[in-house]
């Protein structure tokens, strides 16, 4: 018999990461890295972990919001993450929060993932590697594919998937030996004085990294004279992506990224609303051939579905934490590679680069079955925090090995940094 769940508990957790400006950017100058916290216990003590990232304030909003969907998981068992996703995503009274999008839909995003990351350690594998391993049919049952028939039907799923099944394990072995290519963007962060920039992209290099990525939008001076220390640092054919989290109108973000073009940005990402579709749309064509990237506050799979028949962006860039977990993930995952736009996750707040390895694992392991164009956000910040943390080999991600998806933080680091009793928020 599967697993039954008998316990829900969260925790408010906050990082103070305003007091030295990490994370900071255009919109977001004084980020404090937080993570809306869940655990879920079996009746053997068997754990899974999750959370919802947000940047500080509200961040008990959004445990709250957890909490309310205590009552759709506790009693159920753990293979039946399917319906429970749909349970919630369906429950007609917080469905009309969203409808799925929002705390609440991050609240279940959050669930959704403690529920795999539990699975996967009853299983004993890594998220990636159960997911990668799973027949192509039960990979498709996984999705919710309402709102989505006139871009992808379940028959062209499958098909994806079935094409990708013949070298799955050689994709295996590639990734246990060589890691997935990353990028970072901890030079890139706006409150960053040009020393510490200069510093920073020269320890980039010297760790292997072959893209970075700069904040932008502040400050057009600024953001030329950014670029040109970076490119001064990093070559003239160096990728360099550029971010500025949702800072424009459509017309300003034209006008503003052609007067970077003589610094050939690798993309320009969130220029606009995250839901304005053909707000993106218009920016691509006004800035080609720069190609536009966007999704780390993409609400779910229907506005990526509409981004992407707008051809309104060239790289799409999920979130393993806003939209409804890893199900909702596997169907975004799916429609990239229908219509050909390879994925390059967000990361970088606590916790996400940890679980964002696993969903580009298992789309190079059973999707995309492609790494071309393909690169995984990092940030070096708040590792340390994680019992299974990220670990980067010239550049790469190495592909984990722990059971579960990389989500449970250390007990003294929950301790320490509850809100607002811990230690480190009762001494600052």
């Amino acid at each position: 018999m599967s697993p039954r769940i008998v316990a829900l508990s969260t925790h408010d957790i906050r990082f103070p990461t305003s007091r030295e400006l990490d994370g900071s950017d255009a919109m977001n100058p004084d980020p404090d890295y937080s993570a809306a916290y869940v655990v879920l216990r079996t009746a053997d003590g068997v754990e899974g972990h999750g959370f919802a990232f947000t940047i500080g304030r509200g961040n008990d909003v959004q445990t709250a919001a957890i909490r309310a969907l205590e009552q759709y998981v506790v009693g159920r068992d753990v293979d039946d993450i399917g319906a429970l996703y749909k349970d919630m995503v369906y429950d007609s009274q917080l469905r009309w929060l969203g409808p799925e999008k929002g705390v609440m839909h991050m609240a279940i995003s959050a669930v959704v993932n403690a529920l795999w990351d539990l699975k996967a350690r009853i299983e004993g594998k890594p998220l990636w590697l159960l997911l990668g391993e799973l027949p192509p049919e039960r990979i498709v049952d996984l999705v919710d594919f309402r709102y989505l028939s006139d871009a992808l039907t379940p028959a062209e799923a499958l098909e994806i998937l079935r094409r990708a099944e013949p070298g799955r394990r050689e994709r295996i072995a590639h990734l246990r030996e060589h890691g997935y290519p990353a990028y970072t963007t901890s030079p890139g962060w706006l409150g960053y004085d040009d020393d510490k920039l200069r510093r920073l992209c020269q320890e980039a290099l010297g760790q292997g990294f072959k893209q970075i990525k700069l904040k932008v939008g502040a400050s057009l001076d600024d953001d030329v004279r950014r670029f040109r220390v970076a490119r001064e640092v990093c070559g003239d054919g160096f990728p360099i992506a550029i971010d500025a989290n949702q800072r424009w109108d459509v017309d300003s973000a034209v006008t503003w990224i052609n007067a970077l073009k003589e610094f050939h940005p690798h993309w320009v990402e969130e220029p606009t609303s995250p839901d304005d579709v053909l707000g993106h749309a218009a920016i691509a064509r006004g800035i080609a051939p720069i190609p536009v990237a966007t999704g780390e506050h993409v609400q779910n799979r229907i506005v990526f579905k509409q981004l992407l028949q707008a051809g309104a962006i060239s790289y799409l860039q999920l979130d393993s934490a806003r939209v409804g977990g890893v199900n909702e993930n596997i169907a975004i995952l799916l429609l990239a590679a229908k219509f050909g736009v390879p994925v390059c996750p967000h990361a970088g707040g606590v916790g996400l680069c940890e679980l964002v390895q696993h969903l580009s694992m298992f789309d190079y392991v059973a999707v995309s079955g492609s790494m071309e164009n393909r690169v995984i956000e990092y940030v070096d910040h708040l590792h340390e925090h994680f019992t299974d943390p990220v670990v980067i080999e010239n550049g790469c991600y190495t592909a984990p090995n722990a059971p579960g998806f990389s989500a449970r933080m250390r007990p003294e680091s929950i301790s320490a940094h509850s809100f607002p009793g811990g230690a480190v928020w009762r001494e600052s």
